[in-house]
C-alpha cells in the first residue's frame, strides 16, 4: 500500500491533514541537514527510470549503502513519497537510493524487476556490490527479495546477487498465491504463477535476509515472512524475522521517521542489523 492512499494519524489530528497525504506530513517534519539530496537521476532511458540521491554529510567509513524499492501494490508510488526515509538512513551515515521504477498499467510483471535490476546495477557500479543494501517496503519489498533470491534479474544486469551484503524485506508479500483479485491476475499477467514468488526462488546460495513484518497487518498477512523466512533457512541461507506486536502495514515504515519512531523499532532494527551483516 501507498503511503499517500493512507492516513497515519489518530483521529484528533484528522483536522490538520485537511487533505493532505500520510506522506507529506512526514516529509514536512524531516530535518534538512545531515545530507544532501539530488533529484531525478537518470539510471536508464525510460520517463519513470529515475532515481533519488541521499547523501551523508559524514558517510560511514566502510561505505555501507543502502537502495530502497517503495510500495504502491505495483500501480502506485513516488521516490519523492519516501523523502523521510532517505533522510533517516543518511543522516546516520548511510548513502540511500530511492529509485522510480515503472507500474501497472503501463507494464506488468516482470518490467518492475527489470528496473529495480537497473537501478541497482547503477548503485552498484558507483558504490559498490559489496557495500549494497537492497530494502523495500510492501511492493518494493517484493522487488528487492526477488532480485536477491536465486533469480535472473540481476545477472542480466551485470550484478553478481551473491556479492551483496544482504537485503531487507518490510512488510512484504512473498508467498501470495492464488492471485485472488482481477487487479493482481492483471499486474502478473500471463507469467508462470510460481515465477511470480519470491518463496519459489529461496534456493541456495543466497545473501542474508532481514524481515520484518506487524502483526496488525492486514494488507500483507506476517505468514509471508514466516514461510519465507522458513524456506530461507532450508535453504541454508542466514535470515533473521522480526515481528512487531500490534504494528500495521503502514507503521512499519513509517517508523523511520522522526515523527513516528516510537511507533516501532523498524530504524534501530535495520540500522542494527546493517551494522553486523
Amino acid at each position: 500500500m501507498s503511503l499517500a492512499r493512507r492516513g497515519l494519524l489518530p483521529s484528533l489530528f484528522a483536522g490538520l491533514l485537511d487533505g493532505c497525504s500520510a506522506a507529506a506530513m512526514l516529509n514536512a517534519t524531516v530535518p534538512r541537514e545531515g545530507f544532501s539530496l539530488e533529484r531525478d537521476i537518470a539510471y536508464g532511458p525510460l520517463p519513470r527510470h529515475k532515481l533519488d540521491l541521499y547523501r551523508p554529510e559524514r558517510p560511514r567509513a566502510d561505505g555501507r549503502s543502502v537502495i530502497f524499492f517503495y510500495g504502491g501494490a505495483w500501480d502506485s508510488g513516488s521516490k519523492s513519497d519516501y523523502l523521510f526515509v532517505g533522510q533517516a538512513l543518511a543522516a546516520r551515515g548511510i548513502t540511500t537510493i530511492i529509485a522510480d521504477y515503472r507500474l501497472y498499467p503501463e507494464v506488468t510483471f516482470p518490467a518492475f524487476l527489470e528496473d529495480g535490476a537497473q537501478a541497482t546495477a547503477w548503485a552498484a557500479d558507483r558504490i559498490g556490490t559489496d557495500r549494497l543494501f537492497l530494502m523495500g517496503h510492501s511492493a518494493g519489498a517484493h522487488i528487492a527479495v526477488m532480485l536477491a533470491a536465486d533469480t535472473p534479474w540481476l545477472a542480466a544486469a551485470g550484478i553478481d546477487r551473491l556479492r551483496l551484503p544482504g537485503a531487507i524485506g518490510l512488510s512484504g508479500p512473498y508467498d501470495f498465491l492464488p492471485l485472488t483479485s482481477r487487479r493482481l491476475q492483471q499486474i502478473f499477467g500471463g507469467a508462470n504463477r510460481k515465477e511470480t514468488q519470491p518463496i519459489t526462488f529461496a534456493t541456495a546460495p543466497l545473501p542474508s535476509l532481514l524481515l520484518i513484518h506487524g502483526t496488525a497487518d492486514l494488507t500483507v498477512k506476517p505468514a509471508n515472512s514466516e514461510r519465507l523466512a522458513a524456506a530461507w533457512r532450508r535453504a541454508g541461507g542466514r535470515v533473521d524475522l522480526t515481528l512487531y506486536p500490534e504494528i500495521d502495514h503502514v507503521d512499519v515504515v513509517a517508523a523511520f521517521s522522526d515523527f513516528l519512531h516510537k511507533r516501532a523499532p523498524t530504524r534501530a532494527d535495520v540500522l542494527a542489523w546493517i551494522d553486523k551483516a
